[in-house]
């Protein structure tokens, strides 16, 4: 069985996230992927996540809690357009996971505008050959619309400074979730 975009997205960020780098989590929610990043970051490192909701704030911190990993992150209950204020240096990786909160309420969801925002802002601090993945769930109010917004926009990076790609599966449905990666190319590189 081929992985599903959240798994594939570990995979990407697995590959160029270090011990003593930062990161964000865009998406904090029930802390799945606020977790993966702090184990990746190491005691050196440090992981800025962040969530309006306190359920997923807590959600979050618990599961930090248990894997004794609470030091490594600075948990905001902020929206994640809010990101520059709070994140002061250049990070090497950042996941957003879209939608809404698993277990929560569905009409709290993620919106393009706030969305674009800081993925504007967060390749704005990524260092080169970082990576910033997208899991794109289209199956509630406002997210194929989202998707169709993140689409335009990563079409519409310059190739000579981004890698992009997108991966979805043709054979599902339409409203099934897709990933979107982007990286930073070094600067002299191919």
């Amino acid at each position: 069985m081929l992985a599903t975009p959240v798994i594939l997205s570990h995979l990407l960020i697995a590959q160029v996230l270090q011990e003593g780098d930062l990161a964000v989590d865009a998406t904090a929610g029930n802390g799945h992927d606020t977790l993966f990043l702090a184990r990746k970051v190491g005691p050196r490192g440090k992981v800025y996540a962040f969530d309006i909701q306190e359920e997923a704030i807590l959600k979050t911190r618990e599961r930090l809690r248990q894997a004794g990993l609470e030091d490594r992150v600075v948990l905001l209950q902020k929206g994640h357009e809010r990101l520059r204020e709070y994140v002061p240096e250049r990070i090497k990786a950042a996941m957003f996971n879209l939608g809404y909160l698993p277990g929560g309420d569905h009409k709290i969801v993620t919106r393009p505008s706030t969305t674009l925002a800081a993925l504007e802002q967060v390749l704005e601090i990524l260092e080169e050959g970082g990576l910033v993945s997208i899991v794109v769930y289209r199956g509630h109010e406002g997210g194929t619309e989202e998707g169709k917004e993140l689409c335009s926009f990563v079409a519409n990076l310059d190739h000579k400074k981004w890698d992009v790609v997108k991966i979805e599966h043709p054979n599902r449905s339409l409203e099934s979730p897709f990933l979107i990666g982007i990286q930073k190319k070094v600067a002299g590189g191919s």
